[in-house]
């Protein structure tokens, strides 16, 4: 049997809601009925965000804070409880891309360990219990297709976007027999900032369509209408994770093709600020 969830009149809470597609999920949720808890360390985003809802009629309210932190997270899940009464469907949003290559720090490490998958494991830990009890409950991951295939430079956000997959795995397979749906949303190019800041590999990496942050909004919508455990935006990106898991080698060597021209094109516009300076 399908599980559908229904946003009208539910408590629902997205993270990393003051910009991009966590902003566009809690719209669409509150055009459907949600009473939406925006939670983002953006103020002003977080501001905008619940603005442009009550401004539509709709029904949220703002909580700005670290939805990664064990504090940030119980905070959270309080103040929405507090507020709305019990969750009913959690979307894990937030997520950051920091550093690049083996330079990466260990901060830009750590602060993705704790943003891309520790925060989906805090938030299951607080309300995955009471979604048992109750029957039915719905966690939805943000987790890129960099989750499913990897973001070339990026080795911190591919990394814990795998995490975050794995994590959403093991939740499906542990309790979806008791009423706990778990989706992970794996777009590839979204027109957010994230995008705008991959250099060389935007273009590369985004041969295939760019989505609006609304367009992949209205996908996860679609698909709260049924249990898959992946929604992807982009469909082609079934067909790539496919091919990487039957051709792996022939599949790392089309990866490796990419990062020699990408290596190229860094070379040349090195060659070309050094001659205009």
């Amino acid at each position: 049997m399908t599980d559908i969830f229904d946003p009208d009149g539910a408590t629902v809470v997205v993270t990393g809601a003051g910009n991009g597609i966590g902003a566009a999920l809690a719209r669409a949720l509150a055009r459907r009925g949600g009473r939406v808890v925006v939670s983002d360390l953006d103020e002003a985003g977080t501001s905008r965000t619940v603005a442009s809802i009550t401004a539509d009629g709709g029904e949220a309210v703002a909580v700005v804070g670290d939805a990664s932190s064990e504090e940030g997270v119980a905070s959270l899940v309080e103040r929405a409880r507090d507020t709305y009464g019990d969750i009913d469907a959690w979307f894990a949003n937030a997520g950051v891309d920091r550093g690049r290559g083996l330079e990466a720090a260990e901060a830009d490490w750590d602060t993705s360990i704790q943003v891309n998958m520790m925060a989906h494991v805090r938030a299951a830990r607080l309300l995955v219990p009471g979604w048992v009890e109750r029957g039915r409950g719905r966690f939805v991951v943000t987790a890129s297709a960099a989750g499913l295939l990897t973001m070339l430079g990026a080795p911190a956000y591919s990394a814990t976007k795998h995490g975050a997959v794995a994590f959403a795995e093991w939740l499906s397979a542990t309790y979806r027999h008791r009423g706990v749906v778990v989706q992970a949303v794996c777009p590839q190019g979204v027109q957010t900032s994230m995008l705008a800041g991959a250099g060389p590999y935007q273009e590369l990496l985004g041969k295939d369509t760019a989505l609006t942050p609304e367009q992949v909004a209205d996908t996860v919508l679609e698909a709260l209408q049924g249990d898959d455990f992946y929604i992807l935006p982009h469909p082609e990106v079934a067909d790539y994770y496919t091919k990487r898991a039957t051709a792996p080698d022939r599949w790392l060597n089309g990866m490796n093709r990419i990062a020699r021209t990408v290596e190229d094109l860094e070379g040349v516009e090195d060659v070309e600020n050094k001659e205009q300076k």
